[in-house]
């Protein structure tokens, strides 16, 4: 008799992927940290935020799990957008300058995104469900502060993602030494529907 392989779960490395990348941007647009260092976060987002979230949800494939699937590739490809956007904006290959609203009704588009997706989340544990709550709020507000030229929105979504990627990084640690441990260590809280 073959000898079952435990499968890894692609979510403890695709949530710390996002919840790192976005802790950093968020301490940025919460003004803990200066815009000016939005160029460390490229390379963060392209590597950690972007391409380990698109192979987590390659992984999430085969674990036949269809909203990490949706959720890590989606992310991770929100990643590339924002990196591409600065360092192509901000070399001339790209002209922002009619840009106008754009990219606030774009961050508006993830936050509707977002809360379809935090629908889903009412199956998940509680700690999902806190993560995308947090997030399609972020990026509402991020957008809406930027679409009506409101700073005091757009900080509020700096501090609120970053709860939102701290959360993040909180699960994937709980879901990491929970499997190590082979019992609950760290709670994630159960589904609000069973």
């Amino acid at each position: 008799m073959a000898e079952d392989i435990k499968q890894a779960n692609p979510a403890a490395l695709g949530l710390v992927g996002f919840g790192l990348t976005t802790v950093i941007l968020s301490l940025i647009n919460a003004g803990v940290l200066p815009k000016g260092g939005e160029p460390v976060v490229l390379p963060l987002a392209f590597a950690f935020g972007g391409l380990i979230q698109m192979l987590a949800g390659l992984l999430e494939v085969k674990a036949g799990n269809t909203f990490g699937m949706v959720a890590f590739l989606s992310y991770g490809a929100f990643w590339w957008w924002f990196a591409l956007l600065i360092l192509l904006g901000s070399h001339g290959v790209l002209d922002l300058s009619q840009a106008g609203s754009t990219i606030a009704v774009t961050l508006i588009g993830w936050g509707v995104f977002t809360l379809y997706m935090w629908v889903a989340t009412f199956k998940a544990s509680k700690a999902l469900w806190w993560i995308f709550l947090t997030l399609w709020v972020t990026f509402f507000l991020l957008g809406f502060g930027d679409l009506l030229g409101m700073p005091g929105l757009s900080i509020a979504g700096g501090w609120l993602g970053l709860i939102c990627g701290l959360l993040a990084m909180y699960t994937s640690f709980a879901i990491v030494t929970n499997i190590s441990f082979d019992r609950t260590v760290l709670p994630v809280g159960a589904p609000f529907v069973g």
